[in-house]
């Protein structure tokens, strides 16, 4: 009997207090309308301390969320966004769940911010904290997912593929590629603009930075032609035995190709391939295809399942007229080679580069094996 009492008792105030919020949203929605915007925007921030001193974390964040529609409806920029900065607040505070509803309601924000002003920086910034747990992560996969697609509307490629590399919406990062591709490159960089990513992909969480990568677009500058001799790719030979190697390795594990290819979104990466190379007008159907660095992309994700050293070496050897066309590949290249093929980490050799080190591994492996024979089979001289 007094549980129910206190049941009922709890529902009247949660209404009552709904009631309350209700009436003073109503009354800051009039004085917004009035233009009394400073006056206006001083009540939410009042009631905003209020409300969280009291514990109402949903009563706060749901105010302010409603206050920051309201203020961006009537082109008030720094008021709205001082607002979406407390609906943050209320969140870090309360230590809320992560929900599709409260990212939704940040993407949403986020979409109705001025693209160049300072407050999104910073927004987008903590939201993404936020969303990862504050632990350092890099955000939560649908929040970067929402924030690609409103870059991508703004035709803001490069951010936006920077957080569709984070998200796990491969057609989507795909799609939006495509765009980029024919609005802003050239046709001889079809094939660098969906290279980059799944390499990227790749490495996803490691120590190269990813956001250096996009931030160094080079859209609009004509990439090194490949040396000549290069641009149909390696010798038939090498690609014949490579596909028997590919035929092999599809009737072995058939369902593993498609599997993610980087640290926490490996499938991100063959979907991100395979829809670029489909819908992008200047690719023809592959493969194999026309573009040499198409061939390597889609030999590696393939290699990466079978985690030959040897064929990963050879493959890197064989296509270095494509990589060098950006000083970036090798370097992501040496750390793939590090966390699927079993490769030491880069040391200084006198080889030098990606290949100096994959040499290095396995000559290093060979000599040992050499010198264990040796040590078998040697006996001492005998002098007369």
């Amino acid at each position: 009997m007094a549980a129910a009492m206190a049941e009922q008792e709890g529902a009247r105030n949660g209404a009552r207090n709904r009631g309350g919020v209700q009436r003073v949203e109503g009354k800051l929605r009039a004085s917004v309308e009035k233009g009394d915007y400073y006056e206006a925007h001083q009540m939410y921030r009042t009631l905003f301390f209020r409300y969280m001193s009291q514990g109402k974390h949903t009563e706060a964040r749901e105010l302010m969320y409603s206050g920051a529609l309201l203020f961006f409806s009537h082109g008030q920029q720094n008021s709205a966004a001082d607002l979406s900065m407390l609906v943050l607040e209320s969140l870090e505070k309360a230590e809320v769940d992560v929900t599709d509803e409260l990212l939704g309601n940040l993407a949403k924000l986020f979409s109705l911010m001025d693209p160049n002003s300072p407050e999104r920086v910073a927004f987008v910034s903590r939201a993404l904290k936020w969303s990862g747990g504050g632990s350092g992560k890099l955000g939560h996969p649908r929040l970067h997912q929402l924030l690609a697609l409103t870059l991508w509307k703004e035709q803001n490629y490069c951010e936006s593929r920077y957080h569709f590399l984070h998200s796990a919406d491969g057609e989507g990062c795909a799609n939006m590629l495509v765009e980029y591709s024919t609005s802003r490159g050239f046709c001889s960089e079809v094939d660098m603009f969906v290279a980059q990513a799944v390499l990227q992909k790749h490495c996803l969480g490691d120590s190269i930075s990813v956001k250096s990568s996009w931030e160094r677009c080079s859209v609009g500058q004509e990439p090194e032609p490949a040396p000549a001799g290069a641009a149909r790719g390696p010798a038939s030979h090498l690609l014949l035995a490579l596909s028997l190697w590919v035929s092999r390795l599809r009737q072995q594990v058939p369902n593993r190709v498609n599997r993610f290819l980087c640290l926490k979104n490996k499938s991100s990466a063959s979907v991100v391939f395979t829809t670029y190379t489909q819908k992008h007008p200047s690719i023809e159907n592959g493969p194999p295809f026309v573009q040499p660095l198409l061939n390597f992309i889609w030999f590696l994700l393939l290699a990466v399942d079978g985690g030959k050293l040897t064929v990963f070496t050879v493959l890197c050897e064989q296509y270095q007229p494509s990589l060098r066309r950006d000083p970036m590949y090798n370097e992501y290249l040496d750390r793939i080679g590090q966390l699927f093929f079993g490769v030491p980490p880069k040391q200084t050799s006198s080889y030098g580069g990606l290949l100096g080190n994959l040499l290095s591994s396995l000559m290093g492996s060979s000599e040992q094996e050499e010198g264990e024979e040796s040590q078998e089979d040697s006996s001492p001289i005998e002098l007369d």
